[in-house]
């Protein structure tokens, strides 16, 4: 009911002309209902911090009228509103988005190639790819040969067995 009356004295306001004063007013009228609030210490809910964030864009002395918090406060929470804003948008998964999967017969063509060519690595294998006109990154080919075994190597021993003589 409180934040009504406020609204209309607001809109009052700013259809008189005097868009300045209504919106300063605005903000000691929320600090006020803040320090009327039942506690020892005044505290801003989410909606004070929103109003306060959208009055510095808005009002460019929104500087003047603060007197609960500090200026600096007020630009942490902007900044805290952004950075989770971006962090929400960054981690919808929605169809569409990213980078497309690689084909079953790619994936198949490309372990085909390194099981035959035992020697061939993801550059080789990019290359040969590319000379065919398959569009694949040497990056993705490299995270697909990572499933392949590398044939085992001699060891010592068997080397200096062979080379004795």
């Amino acid at each position: 009911m409180a934040a009504l009356v406020v609204l209309f004295r607001l809109v009052r306001l700013v259809g008189s002309g005097h868009e300045a004063i209504a919106v300063e007013n605005a903000a000691l009228r929320l600090q006020l209902a803040a320090y009327q609030r039942n506690r020892a210490r005044p505290k801003l809910t989410a909606g004070d911090r929103l109003f306060l964030c959208m009055l510095s864009k808005v009002w460019h002395r929104w500087r003047t009228a603060l007197f609960v918090v500090q200026p600096d406060t007020v630009v942490r929470w902007q900044r805290e509103r952004f950075r989770k804003f971006w962090a929400g948008i960054s981690q919808r998964k929605t169809v569409g988005r990213g980078r497309p999967p690689v084909a079953a017969e790619i994936r198949r063509l490309i372990l085909d190639m390194a099981t035959v060519n035992p020697l061939w690595r993801a550059p080789r294998i990019h290359g040969e790819l590319k000379m065919l006109g398959i569009v694949v990154s040497e990056r993705t080919v490299s995270r697909i040969l990572r499933s392949v075994a590398c044939p085992p190597s001699q060891t010592w021993k068997t080397f200096l067995n062979n080379h004795v003589s």
